[in-house]
């Protein structure tokens, strides 16, 4: 669970919140002179990035005040939150990425890399007195 910090009440649960999607979407300048696929990529194509991202949250259950946050996509890690209107504060993070696998070593879906067992053990387990199952009963 998260723990969003609105700029006008405080630290809440992000129970008490709703997602408005991407921040900084700037309305077309000639609206009337858009085609269907003009309209339809403003309306509904979004960016997918992998790490810092903008988004629009409005606090649902509290002062119904709208404003942005900026989000790792990757680690949910709150980087800023600030007003509508506001520009996209700069962070030191890197660039995002795009696309969705890892091409780290260790990594689970391209990796070759297998986890790190050296602390379980591989000997069965004695079951204790009283819960060893009766003959003919399945397993």
């Amino acid at each position: 669970m998260l723990l969003i910090s609105c700029p006008n009440c405080g630290s809440r649960d992000e129970t008490e919140f709703h997602y408005g999607g991407q921040a900084h979407v700037p309305y077309p300048e000639n609206p009337n002179e858009l085609d269907d696929r003009q309209w339809a990529e403003f309306l509904f194509y979004r960016d997918n990035t992998k790490g810092a991202f903008a988004e629009r949250w409005l606090h649902s259950t509290g002062c119904r005040q709208w404003f942005n946050m900026l989000r790792d996509t990757v680690t949910y890690e709150i980087q800023a939150v600030y007003p509508m209107g506001a520009a996209r504060p700069d962070k030191a993070a890197p660039a995002p990425e795009s696309g969705t696998a890892s091409t780290a070593p260790d990594s689970t879906t391209t990796g070759t890399a297998a986890p790190d067992i050296s602390g379980t053990s591989t000997a069965p387990a004695t079951p204790a007195a009283g819960t060893i199952a009766p003959e003919g009963a399945t397993k």
